[in-house]
Formats: structure tokens, sequence, C-alpha cells
């Protein structure tokens, strides 16, 4: 749940519609999947150039995931 409200918070803060962002946490034995919807208009920001926003996101996410000893991977879904 924290992994879900830490996404959704950098996630609002970088797109034109906060209203429609849309993030779901499913969890596994050892992981933990975010998975993030946008508006379409925004995809691109949440990607960024060569995909450097998105990694960034996901480098967060990992050293979040380390604290509690799961791996954490984000997908941006169309």
């Amino acid at each position: 749940e924290m992994m879900k409200e830490l996404t959704e918070r950098i996630v609002k803060a970088i797109v034109d519609n906060p209203d429609k962002v849309d993030v779901n946490e499913l969890h596994g034995h050892n992981s933990i999947v975010i998975e993030v919807r946008v508006d379409q208009g925004d995809m691109g920001k949440v990607i960024g150039r060569k995909g450097n926003t998105a990694n960034a996101i996901r480098t967060i996410l990992t050293a979040a995931g380390k604290k509690n000893n799961k791996r954490c991977t984000l997908e941006i879904l169309e």
C-alpha cells in the first residue's frame, strides 16, 4: 500500500490530469507490481525522453522495495 501511495504521489505531480491517474498494486510472493494508468495525453510525461522519467520512478520504487525485501516493478499501461 505504501508503494502505491508513493507512485501515485509522484505520477500525479508530473501529469496535467492528476484526476485521471489510476495506480494499482499487485502482490506476489517476493514482489510487488505497480500498474499505472494515466490520461493518453500524459503518457509522454510519465515515460519521459528515452524513458528517463519512468526509469527514475523505477529507481525510487526499487530502493523503497529493498527496504521491505520486495522486488518492485513498474508497469505503465495504455
